[in-house]
């Protein structure tokens, strides 16, 4: 029998994973709306926490504050159920695609991602505003998240995410010593060290061992393993970094052609849920007779699997080392970079993507209201920031600038 938490965990990431459109910086949106505002899981400062310390790993970083999330709600079995939750819709999605019953073309489809990326942009934004009013409430945070927005969109790819979380930590350490929320208690998680040591030593294995296999065996379900499973394991910043790392594997090359590649890596941006199930997609691909669910099922385990035992090695030590005052001033430092990476994310890609033309500005400033000032659930609000891309694109009204 599942605990209750467990159960309670699944129902709520199920809802997510069918609702958290436009990409790893929005899910961040979304589990905050649900999690820290409205369920109040945790507190707004343990969640920039989580953040930080996913973004600073390799892997699917909303996929690993979902995994976390559940982790703290429901124990292992949240974990996971928080993960099957939050990865099977979009998952499922794909492989329909793949079969072909899926049609995302006509203006109907197309108004509906319009109207979709528009409450991204709504979403981010109320994420952003609520963040930065609990994270950097004062000149030195604020400085540092000011910072972190400059570094985000000015250094290339991810590394500007990476490098704003290292300055703002040791800024953190510089400025924040004496700033009242430094003093919270230390996010805790019931996982043991020596747990964290096995998964880390797993990590290790697998990531030296896999290659190794593949080499000695050439056989195909170790090569469609470690190829995904290396894609997981060394890139940071999620599904928009892996997907071009994904399209050089051999073993990938081999069996998707690229427009199969490329029609997919289209879906992937249109569907609920992280970008990391692409692999799904790639493995039914893949696969031939009766194996392309076995082979989507391996391909989507393995590309999030180094990355949750990442997590599960760092957490049992993080408790401890919140401790140390000066630890403690360096996560207020970067909690409020976190702050200022999701800023930068949505002024690009979130808003230059998704703002296209007037219908989609209203939309995305109606949903911000609703979410702002109306309270309403973030799953509402996708319904109807869907709904107006639908109608507007039906009645061809607003969809460009031209």
């Amino acid at each position: 029998m599942a605990r209750p938490n467990s159960i309670e965990v699944f129902r709520t990431f199920l809802k997510l994973g069918l609702t958290s459109f436009g990409g790893p910086v929005a899910h961040l949106g979304y589990f905050r709306n649900e999690l820290v505002i409205r369920r109040k899981w945790l507190t707004e400062e343990h969640y920039g926490q989580l953040v930080a310390l996913c973004q600073f790993l390799p892997g699917p970083a909303s996929s690993q504050v979902g995994f976390a999330l559940g982790l703290l709600r429901g124990g292992y079995r949240g974990g996971l159920a928080a993960w099957v939750a939050f990865t099977v819709p979009s998952a499922l999605l794909l492989i329909l695609f793949a079969i072909g019953a899926v049609n995302l073309d006509g203006a109907v489809g197309q108004g509906l991602m319009v109207g979709l990326k528009a409450v991204a942009v709504a979403v981010v934004a109320h994420a952003v505003w609520g963040m930065a009013k609990a994270l950097t409430p004062d000149v030195r945070r604020i400085v540092i998240g000011l910072a972190a927005v400059g570094l985000a969109l000015f250094l290339p790819g991810n590394l500007g995410q990476i490098v704003a979380i290292v300055v703002g930590l040791v800024l953190g350490m510089l400025w924040c010593r004496n700033i009242l929320g430094s003093s919270l208690p230390p996010l805790t998680v019931a996982i043991s060290k020596r747990v964290g040591i096995i998964c880390a030593a797993l990590f290790v294995v697998l990531l030296v061992g896999l290659p190794v296999l593949t080499a000695i065996l050439e056989n195909p379900w170790v090569s469609l393993t470690d190829a995904f499973y290396r894609a997981g394991a060394l890139v940071f910043g999620g599904g928009h970094v892996v997907l071009p790392l994904l399209q050089g594997e051999p073993a990938v090359v081999e069996a998707v052609t690229q427009d199969q590649f490329l029609a997919g890596y289209g879906a992937a941006q249109a569907v609920p849920g992280p970008l990391f199930t692409f692999a799904a997609y790639l493995g039914f691909e893949m696969g031939t007779g009766s194996a392309p669910w076995l082979s989507a099922t391996v391909a989507l385990v393995a590309i999030f699997l180094p990355g949750i035992l990442l997590l599960l090695a760092v957490l049992p030590f993080w408790g401890q080392l919140q401790q140390n005052s000066l630890v403690r001033a360096g996560v207020a430092g970067a909690n409020a970079a976190v702050v200022g990476i999701l800023a930068a994310a949505l002024i690009h890609p979130i808003i230059t993507s998704g703002i296209t033309g007037i219908a989609p500005l209203i939309i995305a400033v109606g949903c911000f209201v609703l979410l702002m000032f109306a309270k309403l659930p973030a799953w509402a609000v996708v319904l109807i920031g869907g709904l107006g891309g639908v109608l507007a694109a039906v009645s061809d009204i607003g969809m460009g600038w031209g």
